[in-house]
């Protein structure tokens, strides 16, 4: 009888969580859709709870208000999962510190980029729109940069590490350089403004930063 009890409870668990993140999914399919069409004011906790087919009290405890689920969104559009991933444990960061050419660090890097700013891209155009009404909304984009800030001096100083980042470059000149390039700004003004495809704007950045940043003898 124990045992028989301990296997119910484990399976009742196991479906308890796997109900939980298959509601977390449904209200994160419907708030992106919704973010992406009303815009951070029109988007209502109502209507995402409606479009995701699940009560209102129920979104709340799943995901927080709406600052905490568009905030929600941003992180698993840039980890590419259904929760945030820290950077160090993403796949391509670890195939970049696997890999011992400089060049082929930077096209892994500019494959995901292209991947995450298919799905960041459109959110922080929302975003852009709604920082001045929800300060908190800045304060938190403002931290995702200088997170990104830090992650591209990880970069550089793994391309520093390979002996062929150009001598006149520093590691932190390295890293403001990926910085400025990996924006959504810069996406936004490449793939949307200029009408440039995802897969042309990968390529660029690969050539340009190998032009950019490493000696040309690799």
């Amino acid at each position: 009888m124990p045992q028989k009890t301990a296997l119910k409870r484990a399976y009742d668990s196991t479906s308890r969580r796997e109900g939980a993140d298959a509601t977390r999914q449904a209200i994160l399919r419907a708030a992106q859709a919704i973010f992406l069409e009303r815009g951070y004011a029109g988007a209502t906790m109502p209507a995402i709870a409606e479009s995701a087919g699940i009560a209102l009290d129920t979104v709340y405890a799943s995901v927080g208000k709406k600052p905490a689920l568009f905030a929600l969104l941003v992180e698993t559009a840039i980890s590419g999962t259904d929760v945030a991933v820290p950077a160090v444990e993403r796949d391509y960061v670890r195939a970049i510190r696997a890999e011992p050419r400089a060049a082929r660090k930077l096209a892994i890097y500019a494959a995901a980029l292209r991947k995450i700013q298919e799905r960041l891209a459109p959110l922080f155009r929302v975003l852009q729109q709604a920082a001045p009404l929800d300060p908190s909304l800045g304060e938190m984009w403002k931290s995702i940069a200088e997170r990104r800030a830090k992650n591209m001096k990880l970069l550089a100083q793994e391309l520093a590490a390979t002996g062929h980042l150009k001598r006149s470059l520093s590691v932190q000149m390295t890293a403001d350089i990926l910085w400025s390039m990996n924006s959504p700004e810069y996406y936004l003004l490449l793939v949307e403004q200029r009408g440039w495809k995802p897969e042309a704007l990968e390529q660029w950045l690969s050539e340009a930063w190998c032009r950019l940043l490493l000696e040309t003898a690799e």
